[in-house]
């Protein structure tokens, strides 16, 4: 077993672990039932676990893509660690949960984490730039921090939403029609 302390006002963290399940049991372990159980949230020890911020990832369905792109794609994670990491990262097979600090409601816990999960690691998020023009008077331009460079975007997940809101207009209206 393996403790781990979260800070909840800490909102920049993702931390990875490697799920040892057979793919039949993965997502009864990941999500939480009707009548609240919740087996990832018993094996991470977790008080507070918030269903909507887990993801659990198949690596086989990213089809080729590399975990860590997928971690950068999708969570902006950065970080000499995440760099040292990635051929590991990129080694793992089955299943990894990924969770964000919204994934931990932002509240303070410590966390008993027990099999079938293994911690991979944590590993910084980029935090978001602040939208609006730089300041321009010289003591703004000194307060404010380097600009990150952007990350890449996850344009699979974007075209998914896409279809997925295409086809919502489409069954909205057909049955608008068989109303009418």
């Amino acid at each position: 077993m393996m403790r781990m302390h979260i800070n909840g006002s800490d909102p920049g963290m993702l931390r990875l672990f490697h799920l040892d399940l057979p793919p039949e049991a993965i997502e009864r372990f990941a999500t939480q039932a009707g009548t609240g159980e919740y087996p990832l949230k018993y094996a991470l020890g977790a008080t507070h676990l918030r269903p909507a911020f887990v993801d659990v990832v198949n690596i086989r369905d990213l089809e080729g893509m590399p975990l860590s792109e997928y971690l950068v794609s999708a969570y902006q994670v950065t970080g000499d660690d995440f760099r040292q990491m990635q051929p590991q990262i990129d080694a793992l097979k089955g299943h990894v949960v990924a969770l964000s600090a919204q994934a931990f409601d932002h509240v303070s816990q410590d966390l008993a984490i027990a099999a079938p999960l293994r911690w991979v690691g944590t590993f910084p998020e980029e935090q978001a730039r602040p939208r609006g023009p730089d300041p321009r008077s010289a003591p703004a331009q000194l307060a404010r921090p380097a600009a990150p460079h952007a990350a890449p975007r996850n344009r699979r997940a974007m075209y998914v939403t896409l279809i997925a809101i295409a086809l919502l207009v489409v069954l909205v209206a057909g049955t608008l029609m068989q109303i009418s």
